[in-house]
């Protein structure tokens, strides 16, 4: 059937069969991730070396498929590994689940008996957290919220969580859909309701990908003349002021703050990725937070003050190592192997240092060269396999574009030139 949408069905499906896995238990892993596999859709896996992270060297795994990316991560590290290395800390761990529900009693009663609500939804999900609690996680609080003011009837009880090791998202909602059965069984029970405050309408229990509390810091400083001197004739100082600036229009400018946080999950999502994350959930969870003030803005900040320049990054990273595809990838698997098999703090630690390199080396780039010289540079390849470029052709066009400005249009008028050259020798 699936044949009929392409032009050259034979040819697309032995394409789409060279990407299988050559070993059949291996792509059953993979096949089994989703729904409707035909094929694999390979990314390219690099490594980012020259990270030290709390005084400790690390190769950082990092999926994407975007040219320089992996290059910058490695630049700025290495360029702070020469200045005492990336410092970082756990600002929280707490993940939060809602059971949103309808009920239509009297809001003051239900204030008043929500301590008892409260002591039977922990009683009631004791065996879901046994095993949680005993690797020092478990529900760390339960509150009662009121939204009938926005929506009549509507309430919701949410739930603080510590997940230890693992992101929680299976744990957490095991637990949000008991909550919502006691729920049910207390007002159709309790002897002090009755009629319709017997019923409650439970509306959806789902985990909140939104993590406030689960919070890391990355951060790196030194003193403003150990910054050296940058292309351009750009001496420390001048550099310092250049990219404050830079931040601090990421503060104020939306737009800019758009493309600014993205250079950040350039180096963060690709971690995330190598490591079996979900990235989609790390990415909403940090766009809503540079946007918890109301405004879009930043999730990195500068300062240059008493002679010493800093930068830092402070996100909401719900990561795990243990449980889903971190364990059942098998690259997945190898990537926390490469980072010394980390905990889910560490691993936070890791993923915010590489952002927080990947947003220095844009914003070197954009103050002081521009961010094209060395994007271009580095997207040559993909640029000259476009054209089929040969060896001999594509030798050629790195010693012509060592010293010019690399654009698509450029590369294709060069190469037009040598082969109507070549032809003619």
């Amino acid at each position: 059937m699936v044949e009929t949408f392409f032009k050259q069905p034979d040819a697309v499906m032995r394409e789409l069969v060279s990407y299988w896995h050559e070993n059949e238990e291996q792509q059953a892993i993979l096949d089994g991730f989703s729904e409707n596999t035909i094929s694999n859709f390979p990314m390219p896996y690099g490594l980012a070396p020259n990270f030290l992270i709390d005084g400790k060297a690390y190769c950082v795994p990092m999926v994407i498929e975007e040219s320089s990316v992996v290059a910058a991560a490695s630049s700025a590290a290495k360029y702070w590994m020469a200045r005492g290395g990336f410092k970082t800390s756990i600002l929280g761990v707490t993940k939060i689940g809602q059971v949103h529900f309808k009920w239509s009693g009297n809001t003051s009663k239900l204030y008043h008996v929500f301590d008892q609500v409260k002591e039977q939804l922990l009683k009631d999900s004791a065996d879901l957290t046994q095993k949680m609690e005993e690797r020092g996680g478990g529900i760390l609080n339960v509150e009662l919220l009121d939204f009938t003011d926005q929506e009549p009837n509507l309430y919701q009880i949410k739930g603080s969580f510590h997940t230890c090791d693992s992101m929680g998202a299976n744990f957490i909602n095991s637990i949000l859909e008991q909550f919502a059965e006691s729920l049910k069984h207390f007002f159709l029970t309790a002897d002090n309701f009755e009629g319709d405050e017997k019923d409650v309408l439970i509306i959806m229990c789902i985990l909140s990908n939104y993590t406030p509390e689960c919070v890391v810091r990355a951060e790196v400083e030194c003193p403003i003349d150990a910054l050296g001197n940058f292309p351009g004739g750009i001496n420390a100082q001048a550099f310092a002021e250049k990219f404050k600036t830079a931040v601090k229009i990421a503060h104020i400018d939306p737009y800019r703050a758009t493309t600014h946080n993205k250079g950040i999950f350039n180096g963060i999502d690709a971690v995330v990725l190598a490591t079996g994350n979900d990235f989609r959930a790390i990415e909403a969870c940090g766009h809503t937070y540079a946007a918890r003030d109301g405004q879009y803005r930043s999730l990195s900040e500068c300062s240059v003050e008493n002679g010493m320049f800093k930068f830092w990054l402070e996100i909401p990273l719900a990561v795990g190592t243990v449980g889903g595809l971190t364990k059942l990838h098998p690259m997945a698997k190898r990537s926390l192997e490469l980072l010394d098999n980390p905990s889910a703090e560490t691993l936070m630690k890791i993923i915010a240092a590489t952002g927080l390199a990947q947003n220095f080396a844009a914003l070197r780039s954009l103050v002081t060269t521009g961010i094209q010289k060395g994007h271009m540079k580095m997207h040559l390849k993909n640029i000259l396999a476009q054209f089929n470029a040969t060896v001999e052709e594509s030798d050629k066009v790195r010693e012509h574009f060592e010293t010019a400005v690399v654009s698509y249009s450029g590369v294709r008028d060069f190469l037009e030139k040598y082969r109507l050259e070549s032809s003619k020798a």
